[in-house]
């Protein structure tokens, strides 16, 4: 039951549905206010604040998230503390040795891991895994990742020994052998 229409007729039928649809959307704009830093499409709140109204196309508002004020990040420990007030010396020592046990654990855990890590990467001659024999790419990719897997875990000891070295533990004394 459609009726058959010429390209030229197509074409102006087109035209013509984008025109009306372009003028209902314009419709259903109405009228927007401008007040300072805010918009409204109310007549009555825009005559009252003594508004400007808006001349052109289509206006879109995304509004940004509001920001707290300094007072309020302040953490409450942080806040009541005023900066002439000391830590009490037994409190100080004990926070001292439970950082120094943590550290300490930290250590044992890292130099575990890079033994593993030495282990696994076997001084850059690692054994061969299944495809690896086949495809030489994949075998040298695999050793340069254990590579940097060692250097990590180096790393991490180094910074754990210097941690320690700080809160006035010997990195030795821990019990643990180094490297």
């Amino acid at each position: 039951m459609f009726l058959k229409l010429s390209p030229f007729h197509t074409v102006r039928f087109l035209t013509f549905a984008a025109l009306a649809s372009g003028a209902a959307l314009a419709q259903a704009q109405g009228s927007i206010y401008r007040c300072g830093n805010e918009y409204t499409n109310d007549a009555q709140v825009a005559k009252t604040k003594g508004c400007t109204l808006m001349q052109g196309g289509n206006i879109t508002i995304v509004e940004g998230t509001k920001v707290a004020p300094p007072a309020a990040r302040a953490t409450p420990a942080v806040a009541s503390r005023s900066g002439g007030e000391r830590v009490d010396t037994s409190a100080q020592r004990a926070r001292d040795s439970d950082a120094r046990v943590i550290l300490e654990a930290e250590l044992r855990k890292a130099e575990e891991r890079l033994a593993l890590a030495r282990k696994e990467y076997a001084n850059g001659e690692p054994e061969k895994q299944g495809i690896e024999s086949r495809n030489y790419q994949r075998y040298l990719d695999r050793v340069a990742e254990l590579k940097a897997a060692v250097g990590r875990a180096e790393s991490d000891v180094a910074s754990i020994q210097r941690e320690l070295g700080r809160v006035g533990v010997s990195p030795n004394s821990s019990g643990s052998a180094s490297k």
